[in-house]
């Protein structure tokens, strides 16, 4: 059995509570745990409770709280340690109890939590007879609060009835004046009316003598609108048709025309491209030409064989985009997922573009970037690079059969590369006299 800081025994210690400890007893449980806490050494505590050892009482309190009242319920060496703290800083209540006389003029509550941390016989009473009372106080408080708020509602109820009295006596008085005059319109109203069936009276003569004619005239309105309907309706055909005949006259005008210059740029700049390269002499004989001297040796073919490139190389790509009115059209997620698969989607378009428009700008070339739409959560808001074009499939079109429609629109003749490492995507754009470059040539030459 505990022994209290008296040396007597503890005969409380049997006694059992029977319900839940009361809200109030409960929190000035805790705050008097919190406050002792920190007398105590670290080997003194409970395990769970030693984590709690630096903090503050009224961060104890806040983070520790069931934790202590738990300790202070189930370790009675702990309970005994608080108990003797709690006799240091409170000597006269913790006395009073020990006596079994707690003051009148205490708190319950302050009584009822010190009986629960020491024990004492009938700590059991005390407890339950603060938790009675904190619920009379509240009892009497919610009591007062709601006679305050039954005193409210009467004031208004009294403010609500003589401004209905008062609204009541104004809407009285425009009855009233409204009475007086609606009868003055009731008088009006009858002599109108009077004047009305006089009126009808002179109606019913005149649409007597006007059926027939609108019998008449009716056949023939009826006629006319017909081949009024008839002849709208085909004014309409005939405009719509029309229309759509200048739409797509301008349409193909304007395809046919960029198709044309775009061919014709490409063979004018294929031409002066090709006089550079062939340096043609001129057709008479120059001077220079009549004096005998040693020439240099001319190129074997085993020697134009050694200057030839291998597929991979990325000078392939340089020599290609060389090419006059040269297009570039890229497998953008074919490309990077060969590069860097591993970055997120975002970053790779970022980086493609990037080092896309820096060839772009050193070779000149048409730079088009395809990128599969399917695989975007939400249309993507991005500023294309300086010389490069951007374009997303729409939803149910691959970036592959994109890739197609752009080589298809392309005018027969102009150099169009395109780069993918897709088999299917390759073979197509050659047949359609497109030169395929692997997407690993493209990364070499970026790199």
């Amino acid at each position: 059995m505990v022994e209290t800081a008296g040396g007597g025994p503890q005969d409380g210690a049997a006694e059992v509570l029977d319900r839940p400890l009361p809200d109030g007893v409960r929190r000035k449980v805790v705050q008097i745990v919190a406050d002792g806490f920190g007398g105590l050494t670290v080997a003194e505590l409970p395990a769970q409770l030693r984590q709690y050892a630096r903090f503050a009482p009224n961060r104890r309190a806040k983070f520790a709280g069931n934790a202590m009242a738990a300790a202070l319920e189930t370790d009675p060496l702990f309970r005994q340690r608080i108990g003797e703290k709690l006799r240091e800083s409170q000597p006269e209540l913790t006395g009073a109890l020990d006596s079994g006389s707690p003051p009148p003029a205490a708190d319950p509550l302050d009584v009822a939590a010190a009986a629960y941390v020491l024990r004492p016989p009938g700590w059991v009473k005390l407890v339950t007879a603060a938790g009675e009372e904190a619920q009379r106080a509240d009892a009497e408080r919610a009591d007062e609060e709601t006679r305050a708020e039954l005193e409210r509602l009467r004031a208004e109820l009294d403010r609500a009835r003589e401004h209905t009295r008062s609204e009541t006596e104004r809407l009285r008085a425009e009855l009233d004046a409204a009475k007086k005059e609606t009868d003055s319109l009731h008088r009006k109203l009858r002599s109108a009316l009077a004047d009305v069936k006089r009126g009808e009276a002179a109606l019913r003569k005149l649409r007597g003598e006007m059926e027939a004619v609108r019998a008449e005239g009716q056949a023939q309105v009826s006629a006319a609108e017909s081949e009024t309907r008839r002849l709208k309706a085909r004014l309409g055909e005939t405009e719509a048709a029309l229309e759509a005949a200048r739409r797509a006259a301008r349409e193909g005008r304007s395809v046919e025309d960029m198709r044309v210059r775009l061919l014709l740029d490409t063979v004018l700049d294929a031409a002066q491209g090709l006089r550079r390269e062939l340096a043609l002499p001129p057709v008479s004989v120059r001077p220079a030409e009549t004096v005998d001297a040693v020439e240099p040796g001319r190129m074997t073919p085993k020697d134009i064989a050694a200057r030839a490139l291998s597929e991979d190389d990325p000078a392939v790509l340089d020599q290609l985009l060389a090419l006059p009115q040269a297009h570039l059209v890229v497998d953008g997620y074919n490309v990077t997922k060969t590069g860097y698969p591993q970055m997120p989607l975002e970053k790779q378009r970022l980086r493609l573009l990037g080092q896309l428009a820096q060839l772009a700008a050193q070779t000149g070339a048409e730079v088009t970037c395809v990128f599969d739409g399917a695989e975007l959560a939400a249309p993507v808001l991005l500023a294309p690079p300086r010389g490069v074009r951007v374009l997303f499939s729409k939803p149910g079109v691959t970036a592959d059969e994109l890739i197609r429609q752009l080589v298809r629109a392309e005018p027969p003749g102009r150099p169009v590369i395109v780069v993918s490492t897709d088999r299917e995507v390759a073979d197509g754009v050659a047949r359609a006299d497109a030169r395929p470059v692997a997407s690993a040539v493209l990364l070499k030459r970026l790199s």
